[in-house]
């Protein structure tokens, strides 16, 4: 059975979803796992392209200080080099024999005078150096108050804190299987209204041509009140499921994509916060169920939760469909 007559045709394809539509101009998956598109722009200059706010706000941590330690570096080097070829005379420094300390005082002077610390001991003597100091102390001053917005902007940005499953599970649920994957937030943060999207994205071949096709997978529950402890989005493999009669072999040799989009309200910012990751075939078990995430404590008192186990899990057997032909164990049609 060829893989366009599998797919069920009650099962009507999305259109605006924001991919194109031609397969063979696609390259690699639409989402990448940390939730952003899988898009590289040409055509255009680097620094056009580039949105050093939103770079600078989506650095890890350790890259945006090390960014900014940088820049305060390298800054300084360059008004040291400039104080050192005017002379360390003109800072009110008598010449040392030595080049390299009278490189450092420049440089120590650059700092004192980019930070507008002004310890004393050092100060420029004439037009040119006052001059340069002036303009260092001044690029100092717009310096910091951009260091100091990114700093505040990246606190103070929402972000939901999700933790998606690496993996995906082919499970058995109820008579019948589904599509799972598991969630849960690992920050001691408050989402209400936690609402989830999921998308099929497949590789097809329809007259002669490969084509993306989108199919909306209909959710046991797509919205959950409160998300306090894990959610395990289900998708049931019923009939009218773009996945039906799938096989373990068709996740194999199929090019598809489970694409998901979480929307919360975080109460503590009064505000929207999305997620965003997916799931290629390849990430799909076929036949496994996720063990359990959270437990009572021995005290009896809390709910404890194991965020390390949310891609935790063991095979299971699959419900077999009534009707089927006697599928074997490695190929169970859904």
């Amino acid at each position: 059975m060829s893989l366009f007559r599998k797919i069920n045709t009650q099962a009507t394809p999305e259109i605006n979803t924001g991919f194109g539509a031609n397969a063979s101009n696609y390259g690699g998956r639409f989402i990448n796992k940390n939730g952003r598109a899988n898009i590289e722009k040409t055509g255009i200059g680097f620094f056009e392209k580039i949105s050093w706010f939103h770079t600078m706000l989506l650095l890890p941590r350790w890259k945006f200080f090390s960014v900014i330690l940088l820049f305060f570096v390298v800054i300084n080097l360059i008004f040291a080099t400039v104080y050192f070829v005017i002379g360390v005379d003109s800072l009110g420094q008598i010449p040392s024999d030595s080049g390299i300390q009278n490189f450092l005082e420049s440089f120590f002077f650059s700092t004192q005078t980019f930070t507008t610390v002004g310890y004393g001991r050092i100060s420029p003597v004439g037009f040119t150096a006052s001059s340069v100091a002036a303009a260092e102390a001044l690029l100092g001053l717009l310096s910091f108050a951009l260091a100091t917005g990114l700093l505040y902007g990246r606190f103070s940005k929402p972000v939901a804190y999700l933790r998606f499953s690496h993996n995906a599970v082919i499970a058995p649920y109820k008579d019948i299987n589904a599509l799972m994957l598991r969630l849960a937030p690992f920050k001691n943060i408050n989402l209400l209204d936690v609402s989830a999207t999921v998308t099929l994205g497949m590789t097809i071949e329809e007259n002669g041509s490969l084509i993306n096709r989108f199919y909306p997978l209909n959710l046991e529950y797509s919205t959950v009140t409160a998300l306090t402890l894990n959610w395990t989005i289900v998708h049931p493999i019923t009939e009218n499921s773009p996945l039906f009669d799938f096989t373990k072999t068709d996740f194999e040799n199929v090019t598809g994509e489970i694409v998901v989009y979480i929307r919360a309200f975080d109460d503590m910012f009064s505000n929207t916060v999305v997620a965003r990751t997916s799931y290629v075939f390849s990430e799909i078990y076929f036949g496994g169920k996720f063990d359990p995430m959270y437990e009572r404590d021995p005290a009896g008192a809390k709910t404890v939760i194991h965020i390390d186990k949310i891609n935790s899990f063991k095979p299971a057997p699959l419900n077999v469909r009534s009707g089927a032909e006697n599928p074997a164990a490695d190929d169970i049609i859904i």
